[in-house]
């Protein structure tokens, strides 16, 4: 495509020619890479196509910047790059370029595991990132395991769980140990989000959403008290309460 080319071919001079894109490595534009990454999944959030036009712009930047940093170290090229993920995708689509026949979104997912493991993984787990938010690797490594299914049969088996977790939280706080605390904390977590998948709900994006409608709200109260000529720290807690209250019915 004459406009990827042109793209691919920018990116390369500025490797070439400008004094910061030379010194750049792998790992020193790593942590942009990652912001893009979410700015990307913000414009997704928003639902604002010219954002996430543009973002998409910035993320295919990196693709091609960390290639052309592996291109002048003959460590591989775009072509390679781009070869690798088309074999991979024919690889595991059978269904789409080969004679396996599936029945449902379901079956496609399964096999798309097994080719994996066939890929010369050890463990089904593997491949999902460290970096991942907490929540979201919880819930991607679960559903892994549901593949070959180490899973509960029913989402009241999934919630029992929960209720037992929550039991010995409260009995650890009571213990006083918070390394204790700390790990059945933890495990609560980790028993809710398995729930959050039998109730078809991506743990990660509810609780995005919930920090949104908390941050809207706690500025309402800043907003409504600015207004009256308060300071929000000698604010009392009943008087913020209310404002909370009014911000809900918005």
């Amino acid at each position: 495509m004459k406009e990827f080319d042109k793209f691919v071919e920018i990116v390369r001079r500025l490797r070439k020619e400008c004094p910061w894109d030379r010194e750049q490595t792998h790992t020193s534009v790593r942590h942009s890479l990652i912001e893009e990454t979410y700015e990307v999944v913000e414009a997704i959030d928003k639902n604002d196509l010219i954002a996430l036009k543009q973002e998409l712009g910035d993320l295919l930047l990196h693709v091609v910047f960390h290639t052309s940093i592996a291109e002048q170290f003959n460590e591989f090229t775009l072509e390679d790059v781009i070869e690798e993920i088309s074999t991979k995708l024919i690889r595991r689509h059978p269904h789409v370029f080969g004679d396996v026949k599936v029945d449902s979104s379901k079956q496609v997912i399964k096999n798309w595991e097994k080719s994996k493991l066939s890929e010369g993984r050890e463990s089904i787990l593997e491949g999902v990132p460290k970096e991942l938010p907490a929540l979201l690797r919880a819930h991607r490594l679960q559903d892994k395991a549901s593949k070959v299914g180490f899973d509960w049969e029913k989402k009241e088996d999934a919630w029992r769980k929960v209720e037992e977790e929550m039991r010995e939280l409260h009995s650890a706080i009571e213990s006083g140990d918070q390394k204790k605390i700390e790990g059945e904390y933890g495990d609560l977590l980790f028993a809710l989000v398995n729930y959050s998948r039998f109730i078809n709900v991506n743990p990660e994006n509810s609780l995005r959403q919930t920090i949104e409608k908390f941050i809207q709200r706690f500025q309402y109260i800043e907003k409504q008290l600015k207004n009256r000529g308060k300071d929000i720290q000698n604010t009392s807690l009943e008087e913020m309460d209310m404002l909370w209250e009014e911000a809900k019915k918005i």
